[in-house]
């Protein structure tokens, strides 16, 4: 169920690996390059309000959601507290690029 996966991920209940890997690094790329495709395509067609709609309605609300997951899933992690730091700050850094592209 992707409702009890996401709930899980919320709640910082997935693996830091997992969670970093699979739903910042992939998922947040995924989304973020797809809305800025989506964002360009409707600039093309002189669509400046769905181009804001797509380019930001739906990235910045996943990077915020993967952000806070990321966090809650480093203060669980019980391996080297450096690879939870490193996961938190480079998921900070990297929502926020991806957020502002």
């Amino acid at each position: 169920m992707l409702t009890n996966k996401v709930l899980r991920l919320w709640r910082g209940e997935v693996p830091l690996f997992n969670a970093f890997w699979d739903w910042a690094l992939i998922g947040g790329l995924a989304v973020n390059v797809s809305t800025t495709i989506g964002f360009l395509a409707l600039v093309m067609h002189d669509r400046p309000i769905a181009a804001l709609i797509v380019g930001y309605a739906f990235s910045v609300p996943y990077n915020i959601f993967i952000t806070v997951a990321v966090w809650r899933s480093a203060a669980r992690y019980e391996g080297e507290k450096r690879w939870a730091i490193m996961a938190r700050v480079a998921t900070v850094i990297g929502m926020i690029v991806l957020s502002l592209t």
